[in-house]
């Protein structure tokens, strides 16, 4: 009634001196809409296909975020030859580390060691050499005869060493291996993928700092010999800092190769390349595609509060949630601002008990495209504990009307 009122009054000057409604402005002078800014994909550098390398397989990887750049059948079976002595170094630096194996131990060279056919270090039938010359030999010369000399010692025998590399392959998620030797001759049975041995490549940077610095080793003298590093990249390119060769004629040339370009890690894995200079050009080809088109960011840093919710039934209310770990995404480079962020909580509302570090959410990343480039599990950081009696009751009312 007031609101018609109103309206009424406003209308009477009008109607008593007859004045008309303002015409519309012509159409010439309305301003122009302005054009619609280009979203931030559009205005994106194209980025090209990878290059084309001479390999039967290959694979590139950002190692922070686990993103694959490039590969071209990096699933596919093939012969490992010496990369297969990263599968060896892996078990050989548990068992370092389990402190079931010391640098310092002296290991007496078997005749199966020193019969050891292809590459050798030049140890010799009966001598004691300590195991952290033996790790050089294998890394650096890639000495087949220093090699078993450590399966044997780590596994009694290497067939059961053997064993323990395939065991250590699932734990680790590689799907596609199978090993039935510590130095890579060629087997029926043994084979990976490109795949499969840059899973293994990062977890040796990951989990084994302490030793990782003996893959950018360029030689190392032993028993007056020098013996030199066959990882030609060590020499041409000062961001290559590992990791391992590999040959033999039916495998083709093999290079496993990881460099880090202010705080960008990358893994490139090349199997079966015509020549060394092949699979050199190829690892440094991949390379320089990865760092050109491609930056990592850190997007969230582990133990950072992402969001803290009510948590029924508990002692104390709310809980922080965040991310474990540092959360990395690879994107075309220059578009690390464009990056967006969302959180999902599984069942909602949460209701104590919660355990420490266990998910019930998830935090996700997107690029300018909308595509999820990064996930990682929302965890409360400390246990939720139950509430008393009192509080216990009281929430279970107050979620009848949630």
């Amino acid at each position: 009634m007031l609101r018609s009122l109103s309206l009424a009054l406003l209308l009477i000057p009008a109607l008593a001196t007859g004045a008309a409604a303002p015409a519309p402005a012509p159409a010439a002078a309305m301003p122009a809409a302005a054009p619609a800014a280009p979203s931030a994909a559009a205005t994106t550098a194209p980025i090209p296909p990878p290059p084309s390398v001479d390999a039967r397989a290959y694979i590139l990887v950002d190692y922070l975020s686990g993103r694959v750049l490039a590969q071209s059948h990096m699933d596919d079976r093939a012969e490992p030859a010496s990369l297969t002595k990263l599968m060896t170094a892996y078990v050989v630096f548990k068992a370092l580390e389990e402190n079931r194996l010391k640098l310092t131990d002296m290991v007496t060279i078997s005749e199966h060691a020193w019969k050891a056919e292809g590459s050798r270090t030049f140890v010799q039938v009966g001598t004691q050499i300590p195991v952290d010359i033996l790790i050089k030999g294998m890394i650096v010369q890639s000495g087949n005869d220093a090699t078993i000399a450590l399966a044997e010692r780590v596994g009694g025998t290497e067939a059961a060493f053997a064993q323990m590399m395939n065991e250590y392959a699932h734990r680790l998620g590689m799907k596609n291996s199978n090993f039935e030797n510590s130095d890579g001759l060629p087997s029926p049975n043994h084979y990976t993928t490109a795949h499969d041995i840059e899973i293994l490549s990062a977890a040796i940077i990951r989990e084994f700092p302490q030793y990782y610095p003996l893959f950018s080793l360029k030689q190392f003298m032993w028993n007056n010999i020098r013996q030199d590093n066959r990882n030609g990249l060590l020499g041409k390119d000062p961001t290559v800092d590992g990791l391992k060769t590999g040959h033999t004629d039916s495998a083709g040339f093999c290079l496993a190769t990881s460099a880090n370009r202010n705080g960008m890690r990358l893994v490139s894995i090349v199997m079966g390349s015509p020549s060394i200079k092949a699979r050199e050009d190829a690892s440094a080809a991949l390379l320089n595609y990865g760092y050109t088109f491609y930056e990592t960011v850190r997007v969230k840093a582990a133990k950072e509060t992402i969001l803290k919710p009510r948590v029924y039934k508990s002692t104390g209310e709310y809980a922080d949630l965040g991310v474990p770990v540092d959360v990395y995404a690879t994107v075309a480079r220059g578009q690390g601002g464009t990056l967006k962020t969302s959180t999902h909580i599984f069942n909602e509302p949460l209701i104590a008990p919660l355990a420490a570090l266990k998910p019930v959410g998830e935090f996700s990343v997107s690029d300018a495209t909308g595509q999820v480039v990064a996930r990682a599990p929302l965890v409360p950081f400390a246990e939720v504990a139950l509430g008393g009696l009192w509080t216990r009751m009281t929430d279970s009312i107050a979620l009848w009307f949630h």
